[in-house]
């Protein structure tokens, strides 16, 4: 095996968290840009495990190509419901004949597809009946030059793409907050206690200089609504929760508006039937939403690669990002001196998956710390996470890593 193309800088710039203003932004699971996220990954997940039980080896697939179309609804306080219903489609290559030794046998795409979208809705969406949204599918046979290299590694997959994968480390303060806030809105803790609080959630964080403005859209489930009284009462509870988190997460001054869009006087409020934007005209694209790590992060250096839907094998457009946060993550925790990492991966296609073109770490470091302190750290860190980034798949596909 020849040598990996490991490059450490250092960057001679502020951190993040240090920069007068800071923008960050998350959109919560039940969000249109999300939920066609997770139906994408959703099929690619279901086609890992049939390949897996039927033929013991996972096949070539990329169904990262996903439109969510929203609905029309009529909330109303104490019901409502969903007039036109959700349209998805996910779309893609996948092999659907495969020749054993006791002939050729079909693998059921379509049923696959549309099971593991419908379980994935239901699971994400407590108020969301299967008339409420209608799914199709548009996967074919993979290309022949693409099959061909997803079966002609050994050991080492060989690149399906020539892709970038970043992650970063750490999370500032703001980043932090906004995807903790969205994960207790979202928690099973916060809905036991405030049931009215739907799954369409976005967090917008904005900090200047010591003080955060977070902007949060919270969807309100209308059957949980007698009036607005009620209403105006579980938004106070939301903004009441946020504050409470803010105070426990950091020590910086934190301005909480919830659903700021509302306007009693002409009787505008944030209520959904199904708990998401979705039915109401709200449309999602697969990769339209969070990067990797749960956030949209737009003054980091970021990957616009759509991690959900492609393979977890072959497809470095995904496990890159992947292995890139992993990377970044363990540099940040392990190697003194840091203080901001960023890991770059960049593929070619065709070539084994742990030999990148390039895997590059660019770290800002604490005041008297030189490069030549913790450039073989790095470098030691870089390469042992290439020589196991088969190790990702299986993760990949149980579910046990952050896409989206």
């Amino acid at each position: 095996m020849s040598a990996r193309e490991i490059h450490v800088e250092q960057l001679r710039c502020a951190p993040v968290s240090d920069l007068e203003v800071e923008i960050v932004e998350r959109k919560g699971k039940g969000h249109p840009d999300s939920l066609i996220d997770g139906a994408s990954e959703a099929v690619s997940r279901a086609l890992c495990k049939y390949y897996l039980s039927k033929f013991g080896r996972v096949f070539h697939h990329n169904v990262d190509k996903g439109i969510l179309v929203g609905g029309r609804s009529n909330p109303v306080f104490g019901g409502g419901e969903v007039i036109e219903p959700i349209f998805i489609m996910v779309a893609g290559r996948a092999i659907s004949l495969i020749k054993e030794k006791d002939g050729v046998h079909e693998v059921p795409v379509g049923v696959l597809a549309q099971s593991a979208i419908s379980e994935f809705l239901k699971s994400t969406l407590r108020f969301l009946d299967d008339k409420d949204v209608h799914i199709e599918y548009k996967v074919k046979q993979g290309s022949t030059d693409l099959v061909a290299i997803f079966d002609g590694g050994s050991k080492i997959p060989l690149g399906n793409d020539t892709s970038i994968g970043i992650g970063f480390a750490p999370l500032t303060p703001t980043e932090n907050l906004v995807l903790k806030t969205e994960q207790m809105l979202n928690s099973p803790d916060l809905k036991k206690v405030l049931p009215e609080v739907g799954e369409d959630i976005k967090v917008m964080g904005y900090r200047r200089e010591k003080k955060i403005n977070l902007t949060v859209a919270s969807a309100m489930i209308s059957r949980l609504m007698p009036d607005a009284s009620h209403y105006h009462s579980v938004v106070n509870d939301v903004q009441q929760s946020v504050e409470d988190l803010a105070s426990r997460l950091t020590n910086l001054d934190v301005d909480v508006k919830v659903n700021a869009g509302d306007s009693p006087k002409l009787s505008v409020y944030y209520l959904t039937v199904t708990g998401t934007s979705a039915e109401a005209g709200d449309d999602g694209n697969t990769g339209r939403g969070n990067r990797h790590n749960g956030l949209i992060t737009s003054m980091r250096q970021y990957s616009m690669e759509a991690c959900a839907g492609k393979n977890p094998i072959n497809h470095t457009g995904k496990i890159y990002n992947v292995l890139a946060q992993r990377a970044a993550d363990k540099i940040v925790a392990e190697v003194k001196g840091v203080k901001e990492v960023y890991v770059r991966l960049l593929s070619r296609i065709g070539s084994p998956i742990d030999q990148p073109q390039v895997c590059s770490s660019a770290v800002v470091l604490e005041p008297g710390v030189s490069l030549s302190n913790v450039n073989g750290e790095i470098s030691s860190i870089l390469n042992e996470e290439l020589a196991n980034i088969t190790s990702l798949t299986p993760l990949i596909i149980d579910g046990k890593v952050t896409l989206f």
